[in-house]
C-alpha cells in the first residue's frame, strides 16, 4: 500500500536556514536542501518542497500543499484563506515605508500633502502591492483628499485602481535602489535598517512586523489523517519554541530549606522532588523561564547545593492543548 504523505512547503531565501534549523531541532533530519528543491526528510510520511515564501500562502490555500512555512507579511499580502497555526518566532523583519534621507516629511500624511500640493504625483515601489495600497488608502490625509478612491497599482501585466496621482509600482527586487529616479518612496522589509541607510533612505513609518509563520490548508485540517500529522508537527515545533525560552534546573537542598525553595520555584506544573540516599537531603528537578533563573539565583545559591543547569532540547505542550486550540 502506498504511504500517505503530507505535502509540506518550506521557504527559500532569508527564512531557509532558520527553517532547516527548526526542523533539525524538532528531530526531523533533512538532507539535500542545498542541492534540490525536493529535499528528503527522515519522516517518510512528509513530502518537502522548497518554494519562494511569496508563493506558499496561495499554494497552501489551493491545496497544492497541506502545510507551509512563510512570512506573516506574505499571508497578509496574498490574502490567502489559510489557517495560521503558529508564530514560529524567527525571521523577524519590519515592513516599512522609507523615503530619501533628505526628505524631511514627518509622516506619511505629511509626505503625501507636500507632494500633492506641489502638483506632483507620487510613485511608490514595492513587492507588497496590496499591503501598500491598503495602508496608503487608510491614511487620514489620503482619505480627506481622495475618499474611497484607491491608489493605482501598476505592474507589467495589469493596472488597477482609480487614483492616478498616487501610483504603487511592482518591484522585482533591489527595491531600495529605486529612489529617487524610479520612485519617490518604497515599502520594503528590513531587519536592521542598514541597507536602507546605505542607499540614502530613512524609515518614515513602520507598517507591520513579520515573522515566520506555520500555516495549513483548511481542508487538510478536516481530513483525520492529515490533521493528526499536522498536529504532530505543530507539537514538535511548539516544543522547540518553548525550549528556547526555558532552562532545566537540577539541584540538591537540605530538608529544612525544601519548603522555602519550593515556594520560590515556578514550574511548568510542579517541581519533581526526590529524597536522596543521604539523610536530610532532597533533589529538586524543575523547568524555569530563562528570566526567572536570574531572579532566583541569589536564593538558590544560598540554600541549595550542586545545582546543574541544562538547556532543554524540547518542551512539548500537552497534545490535548494543541487539539483544543486547533479544533
Amino acid at each position: 500500500m502506498q504511504t500517505k504523505r503530507l505535502r509540506f512547503a518550506i521557504p527559500k531565501g532569508s527564512l531557509e536556514q532558520e527553517t532547516l534549523k527548526l526542523l533539525q531541532s524538532a528531530y526531523y533530519d533533512v538532507r539535500g536542501a542545498d542541492r534540490s528543491y525536493r529535499p528528503s526528510i527522515s519522516d517518510e510520511e512528509i513530502q518537502l518542497k522548497i518554494l519562494r515564501p511569496q508563493e506558499i500562502p496561495v499554494y497552501v490555500q489551493d491545496g497544492l500543499h497541506d502545510i507551509g512555512i512563510t512570512g506573516s507579511d506574505w499571508v497578509l499580502e496574498t490574502g490567502a484563506d489559510v489557517e495560521v497555526l503558529q508564530d514560529l518566532e524567527y525571521g523577524r523583519v519590519r515592513l516599512v515605508l522609507a523615503v530619501p534621507s533628505w526628505d524631511d516629511s514627518r509622516d506619511l500624511g505629511d509626505f503625501l500633502e507636500r507632494r500633492l500640493r506641489a502638483g506632483k504625483s507620487i510613485r511608490i515601489s514595492t513587492e507588497y502591492l496590496k499591503l501598500t495600497s491598503n495602508y496608503i488608502a487608510n491614511n487620514e490625509f489620503y482619505r480627506r483628499q481622495f475618499g474611497s478612491s484607491m491608489p493605482t497599482i501598476v505592474t507589467p501585466w495589469f493596472r488597477t485602481g482609480e487614483n492616478e496621482r498616487v501610483g504603487i509600482y511592482l518591484s522585482f527586487g533591489a527595491t531600495e535602489a529605486k529612489p529617487p529616479e524610479e520612485a519617490d518612496a518604497i515599502v520594503d522589509n528590513t531587519e536592521t535598517g542598514r541597507t536602507l541607510e546605505q542607499n540614502n533612505l530613512r524609515v518614515l513609518e513602520q507598517i507591520m512586523v513579520s515573522t515566520a509563520t506555520l500555516i495549513t490548508n483548511r481542508d487538510a485540517m478536516r481530513d483525520p489523517w492529515k490533521r493528526e500529522k499536522i498536529l504532530d508537527i505543530l507539537t514538535m515545533f511548539r516544543g522547540v519554541i518553548e525550549s528556547r525560552k526555558r532552562v532545566h534546573l537540577f539541584l540538591n537542598v537540605r530538608e529544612e530549606n525544601l519548603e522555602e525553595l519550593l515556594r520560590a520555584l515556578p514550574a511548568l506544573k510542579a517541581p519533581t522532588v526526590s529524597r536522596l540516599s543521604s539523610s536530610g537531603w532532597y533533589a529538586v528537578n524543575t523547568v524555569l523561564e530563562r528570566g526567572d533563573l536570574f531572579r532566583l539565583l541569589p536564593k538558590i545559591r544560598r540554600i541549595a547545593q550542586g545545582f546543574v543547569i541544562h538547556r532543554p532540547d524540547s518542551v512539548l505542550p500537552d497534545v490535548s492543548e494543541v487539539q483544543r486550540n486547533n479544533t
